[in-house]
C-alpha cells in the first residue's frame, strides 16, 4: 500500500470514527435536539439507543486491528445507517442542509472502506 493511500485511509477513517462516535454519543445521551430530529423523521426515541450503541461498536470494530469480517459488517452498518438517514430526510422534505452530515459520513465510509489496507480486508477480497 502506497504512503498516499495510507494517508487517505487514516484521514478518512479518523474523521469517520469521530463523526460516528460523536453522533452515537449524542444519540445515547438522548439530547433533546436529536430527539426532535428523530420525531420529525417519524422515528421513535428508543431508536436513538439502538443506533448509538451500534455506531460506538462500529467505531471500535473499524479501528481495532484484525477481525476483518467484523469490519465489513461495521462498514455495511455505517452505509445502511447513513444512506437511511439521507433518504429519511429527503422523504420528509427536510432542507438540503440536513443532508450534509449523513452524506459526509457516507462518503467517508466509502473512502475508508476502499482504501483500507490488506491487513484489514477479508482474505481473498478484491474490495
Amino acid at each position: 500500500m502506497s504512503k498516499r493511500n495510507k494517508i487517505i485511509y487514516w484521514v478518512a477513517t479518523v474523521w469517520l470514527s469521530l463523526g460516528m462516535a460523536s453522533t452515537g454519543i449524542v444519540q445515547l445521551i438522548k439530547m433533546q435536539e436529536e430527539i426532535d430530529v428523530f420525531a420529525g423523521l417519524g422515528y421513535p426515541a428508543y431508536l436513538l439507543t439502538i443506533l448509538g450503541v451500534w455506531k460506538i461498536l462500529g467505531v471500535i470494530a473499524v479501528l481495532a486491528p484484525k477481525f476483518p469480517l467484523v469490519k465489513e459488517w461495521a462498514y455495511a452498518g455505517f452505509f445502511f445507517a447513513m444512506s437511511g438517514a439521507v433518504f429519511s430526510h429527503l422523504a420528509v422534505g427536510d432542507p438540503l442542509v440536513q443532508l450534509f452530515g449523513p452524506v459526509l459520513l457516507l462518503v467517508l465510509t466509502g473512502v475508508s472502506w476502499y482504501f483500507r489496507p490488506a491487513s484489514r480486508k477479508l482474505a481473498g477480497s478484491n474490495g
